[in-house]
């Protein structure tokens, strides 16, 4: 893996820590709060913006650009891929199935069954939320595996085997368990602050678009999931 050169400040993408990097993909840790790409409130302060301006080491007659392969919400952290070409996007794009994600997350309470796979059929309303649904035909099929790692009085820490890529949907699976997640206005408890919303993109495993060499990239979990429960992450 070759190593990531030192950049200039005034060019570090914000909110996006580069962990690796080469001509065709850019794999780093989002921080929580930061958008992926442009929303209609926000279209600016992105780190699809950020990484643009990034590869363009301030030159604004360049056109390099890179190319989004997936998301995270502003509120999760972790790992997240760009391609640097569209080949490289097409490619990724196309062989999702055989990434291979995997969260953390932190939630309310002790599950029942301390390992399973959630299953459900998610759509979403017109206040932009999604839920699960009984019609198969207009919901679209989630599935995540989980395993429980270390339990508290109060929380769950989660280990998350993210076998689809639907819109929320860790969030809502946890939540319709009844044991959301910690820090989730959405579709938690917003009566307490906690520092961020517990949910973490801890590694992604991939086939590289062009060696096709599988590579595993991981990111740190941020501070307060070291609070919320003690573990060696």
């Amino acid at each position: 893996m070759p190593e990531i050169k030192k950049i200039p400040k005034k060019y570090q993408p914000k909110g996006f820590e580069i962990k690796y990097e080469d001509k065709y993909v850019i794999v780093g840790n989002k921080a929580q709060g930061f958008l992926t790409v442009a929303a209609l409130w926000n279209r600016e302060k992105t780190v699809h913006s950020a990484l643009n301006q990034y590869v363009r080491k301030g030159n604004s007659r360049s056109r390099k650009c890179v190319y989004v392969v997936h998301r995270l919400d502003q509120d999760t952290s972790g790992v997240l891929i760009f391609a640097k070409t569209k080949q490289a996007q097409s490619f990724l794009k196309d062989n999702w199935k055989a990434t291979k994600k995997t969260y953390y997350a932190i939630v309310h309470g002790r599950l029942a069954q301390r390992a399973g796979t959630i299953s459900s059929y998610l759509i979403e309303d017109d206040e932009y939320v999604m839920h699960s649904t009984d019609d198969t035909k207009k919901g679209k099929l989630a599935l995540t595996d989980y395993e429980v790692l270390k339990e508290t009085s109060k929380f769950s820490l989660i280990k998350i085997d993210l076998l689809t890529g639907k819109k929320n949907q860790i969030r809502v699976h946890f939540a319709d368990l009844g044991h959301p997640i910690v820090g989730d206005v959405k579709y938690g408890n917003s009566g307490t602050k906690y520092g961020g919303m517990a949910l973490h993109s801890r590694s992604i495993a991939f086939n590289h678009p062009v060696t096709k060499e599988r590579l595993t990239i991981e990111a740190k979990v941020p501070e307060y999931f070291t609070k919320l429960v003690d573990y060696a992450y």
